[in-house]
């Protein structure tokens, strides 16, 4: 064996290690119990295929609406900012916080399966509508609340010493930190993973089922997610028994250092952003949303800037930078639902395909996360960035390319081999990977440096403001669809009758526009803020 030949199995080796070996030498039993809850959200995945095709073919809903819906179903991730400050307050009590939001679920999946095995009941009270509207609002609320505490969780389950009873250093604890927020995104993708791999055989052979038939086994998919909720109570209740035998064996516990301060601007704060959310969601004002997210957002920012005293200055600056560049990257705009209702109508991507490519996004995914570990673990967040804004432009083009029937082409050429369906998992076969890494290094660097007694404080309000980002995409997304009108066809289903036909011909505008915001937009905020005195490093 040659010197290069020697030097490049070195490599690969020391690759396998430093990716594979290593991460599986860091888990612990402690970490299972977090892991459990995150699962449990990314299993909430087993209603969207479901949800989709019952949406685009019985709900007389806009486009634009749909995106705007989004946005107040973002509302409870942001609320995020007091039930994290309500964890520190209460951490010996933060369990029952799991079992009221597995409730909200609960009640959510309940609606749902009544609106698709019994709509004309449903709509007798109410139009079927407002109910799903009723329905998709609980959920997050359910999944934000048991969130917070799964965050607050993962502080717990890295432990403090080694089984020395020694400190760990603080390049051994960021390691470790990483790994934990690692293993929370692969737990969510392993949970989208299993349930569309469950989808795929829900929807085996289901093509030529009436409508009836395909909504009594809608209903059964809505009967089989009400094992979330019990998923995620299991994990809290592991966890406090795991913590208790740590407690026996002498490792110290989490607990905050010092009985953690009252911080009224948080709690009141949140109080007052409820009120709003509330009376302006339920009145009839055209620009609700707009002062919710200009409210909300000003009193998040309020709220950071009190924490951020918190922080040494050089810290403190390097935060406010790294909160940026995440904030513009997660806040460019989506296609929107006309994109998937384009897919089904014109391409004929039915249930069973559309969970495919959701399998395979969740299985690359997690590959990718894997992979990505080490590189994550030492570039900074604006490296990350640049290189997933630069992938996301690359990655509008397949769907540009089918939209305007590339796919036509190419299997006139290759004998059917490169058609509408190749190129859509060619397209999520590369894509997949690349969107879940953005969060997992300012999680971490949350967990390494934010104050014992605050950390699911900070935890909260950085992800308030990140999911914030979320809402400023729903309200782009919102407008751009506003500004490019889809329409697909829609039947009622008590009555039968066709309430809107498909209009799919300005779907290319509004794609070519979202590819151009999503490169443009976060490109020149990592540029400006790395020339800034908030430049980071992190």
């Amino acid at each position: 064996m040659t010197t290069d030949q020697t030097s490049i199995g070195s490599k690969l080796s020391a690759w396998w290690h430093r990716t594979f070996v290593d991460l599986v030498q860091q888990l612990q039993w402690s970490y299972l119990p977090p892991l459990m809850v995150y699962f449990a959200a990314g299993v909430s995945g087993l209603t969207s295929v479901v949800g989709a095709f019952f949406l685009k073919d019985y709900l007389d809903l806009s486009a634009s609406f749909v995106a705007g819906l989004a946005f107040w179903a973002g509302i409870p991730w942001i609320l995020k900012m007091p039930l994290g400050h309500v964890v520190d307050l209460f951490w010996r009590w933060k369990s029952l916080l799991i079992v009221f939001g597995a409730s909200l679920i609960t009640l959510s999946l309940l609606l749902m399966y009544g609106l698709v095995t019994a709509p004309a009941q449903m709509a007798s009270t109410m139009p079927l509508e407002e109910w799903y509207v009723v329905a998709l609002l609980l959920a997050p609320s359910g999944y934000a609340i048991q969130d917070v505490v799964a965050d607050a969780m993962t502080v717990e389950a890295v432990p403090k010493v080694d089984q020395h009873g020694l400190p760990f250093t603080p390049e051994e604890a960021r390691a470790q930190h990483t790994t934990m927020q690692t293993l929370g995104r692969v737990s969510i993708i392993s949970g989208f993973a299993a349930v569309a791999a469950v989808n795929i055989w829900i929807f085996s052979g289901t093509e030529e089922l009436q409508k009836p038939e395909r909504l009594a086994l809608y209903g059964q998919v809505y009967l089989i997610a009400l094992a979330i909720p019990l998923l995620s109570v299991s994990g809290v209740v592991l966890h406090s028994l795991i913590q208790r035998q740590l407690a026996k064996r002498g490792h110290p516990p989490h607990t905050p250092d010092e009985v953690t301060e009252v911080k009224w601007s948080i709690l009141l704060g949140g109080l007052a952003f409820v009120v709003l959310s509330i009376v302006l969601g339920t009145a009839d004002f055209e620009f609700a949303q707009e002062i919710v997210f200009a409210v909300s957002l000003t009193v998040i920012l309020y709220l950071m800037s009190r924490l951020l005293k918190e922080l040494e200055p050089a810290q403190a600056k390097a935060l406010i930078g790294t909160a940026t560049i995440i904030f513009v990257f997660r806040a460019v705009p989506l296609p929107g639902p006309g994109l998937t209702w384009f897919e089904i109508d014109e391409l004929g991507f039915d249930e069973q395909f559309l969970a495919i490519l959701a399998l395979l996004t969740s299985l690359l995914a997690l590959l990718g996360l894997i992979v990505l570990r080490p590189f994550m673990a030492n570039r900074s967040i604006a490296h990350v960035v640049v290189l997933l804004t630069i992938a996301a432009g690359v990655l509008a083009l397949p769907n540009l390319a089918l939209y305007y029937g590339v796919h036509e082409w190419t299997a006139a050429r290759t004998g059917g081999v490169v058609d509408a369906r190749f190129i859509a998992i060619l397209d999520t076969a590369v894509e997949s990977p690349l969107g879940q890494i953005a969060m997992v290094p300012m999680l971490a660097w949350i967990a390494r440096n934010a104050p014992v007694q605050l950390k699911a404080t900070f935890f909260a309000v950085m992800a308030s403001f990140t999911n914030m980002a979320l809402s400023a995409s729903s309200l782009s997304t919102k407008y751009l669809n506003q500004t490019y009108v889809i329409t697909r066809a829609v039947t009622n289903p008590e009555t039968g009758e066709v309430t809107s036909t498909a209009d799919y011909s300005q779907l290319g505008y509004l794609l070519i526009s979202v590819a151009l915001i999503s490169v443009i937009v976060p490109l020149a905020t990592v540029f400006f803020v790395q020339y800034s005195r908030f430049r980071t490093s992190e």
